[in-house]
């Protein structure tokens, strides 16, 4: 019998609507990415940094709330409290008050700052008061929409509100069908929420609340057609939350077209975290994959990250490093769903050392110890080089970068 967060209602019926138990359903993704620019020249001082020590003095982040403070259901807050979370981040402390008033948000932030739950908690909050709200949450990658997907599921535990992950590369009868019951929450990458809109399957005219994750990301991957396509669909008079890790004129753009008065918040402390040690390696006429390997053998190299550009490139180096005796695995745009869930789960688990990836990796991965990133093949921009090393050195932990130049 599935539970349901309990609410004052008014007698004859609570607010929430009662619905029946469901079956999980799976789910599947697409591999969203388009056409990507070619590589610029990126001067290689910028991928040289030296992280903060523990002596060099830092400012201190001191909260305004903590997640037991904020006017949401004690239900939310339990599961908060269960996940272990007691003080809010930067940009939880900072956008769950506005998001909670109903106010449009532009919220600025690193990779790995916690701003999945800036706004999960607020907008699960609001669907808790209000059965008449449905939320939108558009993103990049089908990595990302997994990993938001999870993150509702452990904060609305015991709800019996539904979401469905709409994401491509999958068969999509799974999402139909989790289509039907009518969820609260649905979180996807624009061409399987285009796909589910043409089945007339997804009906924005009842999502009043929209999230635009990651927008930079979506702009450089040439969805901003997509994205006006979806919000066409939505109510005008509508909730819109923006988040993104840059702000440029392209941005504002977007942010000037989609959102009405928004408020900004911004905890963005600098291009890259303090925390991750950036160096380069320099190849000099040696043998590429033998630097490489020399390097996974050493005993600090933990979990490491290596990108590379391409599919093949990134498949093949998969395969010599296990030729080499190295436990490594890959993730890129032909694998399937389930390959690339495995590859995941085994890199997440320890049961391999190495996970290479193309930069479909670098956004919506949340893996924590990543000891290293290596940047086999140079990024072919500094803001996909931000994002590559944003997979280490996270929530302030200690990290190290390394880029691989002639």
């Amino acid at each position: 019998m599935t539970t349901y967060f309990k609410h004052n209602a008014p007698r004859g019926g609570s607010r929430f609507g009662r619905r029946p138990a469901h079956r999980p359903f799976q789910h599947g993704s697409r591999n969203a990415g388009r056409g990507r620019p070619k590589s610029v020249n990126i001067d290689v001082s910028r991928f040289i940094n030296t992280a903060s020590t523990d002596n060099a003095p830092a400012e201190v982040f001191a909260p305004k709330h903590r997640f037991a403070d904020f006017k949401i259901d004690e239900r939310i807050k339990q599961n908060i409290a269960k996940k272990g979370y007691v003080t809010p981040t930067p940009i939880q402390d900072q956008a769950i008050p506005v998001v909670l008033e109903g106010r449009d948000i532009v919220g600025i932030a690193n990779t790995g700052t916690g701003k999945t739950g800036a706004f999960l908690i607020p907008l699960l909050d609001k669907v808790v008061h209000d059965r008449n709200a449905h939320v939108l949450i558009i993103v990049p990658t089908r990595e990302l929409a997994q990993q938001i997907d999870e993150e509702f599921k452990g904060f609305a535990h015991g709800s019996g509100f539904l979401s469905v992950c709409a994401v491509g590369g999958a068969n999509i009868n799974p999402q139909l069908r989790g289509m039907r019951n009518d969820p609260y929450f649905v979180i996807g990458t624009p061409g399987r929420l285009k796909d589910l809109m043409d089945r007339k399957a997804l009906d924005l005219s009842k999502f009043s609340t929209v999230v635009l994750d990651e927008a930079d990301r979506m702009l450089d991957m040439g969805f901003i057609k997509d994205m006006r396509f979806i919000l066409s669909h939505m109510p005008a008079e509508r909730h819109t939350l923006f988040f993104s890790a840059t702000l440029s004129r392209d941005i504002e753009a977007m942010i000037g077209d989609f959102l009405n008065d928004p408020v900004r918040v911004s905890v963005k402390t600098g291009d890259t975290a303090a925390s991750v040690h950036q160096d380069v390696v320099r190849i000099g006429g040696k043998i590429k994959i033998d630097v490489l390997c020399d390097l996974l053998r050493q005993p600090d190299f933990g979990k490491v990250l290596v990108f590379g550009r391409t599919k093949h490139g990134v498949e093949k180096l998969s395969k010599l490093l296990k030729q080499s005796g190295i436990a490594a695995d890959s993730i890129h745009g032909n694998k399937s769903q389930s390959q690339r869930q495995r590859a995941l789960s085994s890199f997440k688990d320890g049961r391999v050392q190495v996970l290479v990836a193309t930069d479909v990796a670098a956004r919506g991965i949340d893996i924590a110890d990543v000891s290293h990133v290596i940047n086999y093949d140079l990024p072919t921009t500094y803001d996909d080089y931000v994002h590559r090393i944003g997979r280490t050195g996270r929530a302030g932990k200690p990290g190290r970068a390394l880029t691989f130049v002639d």
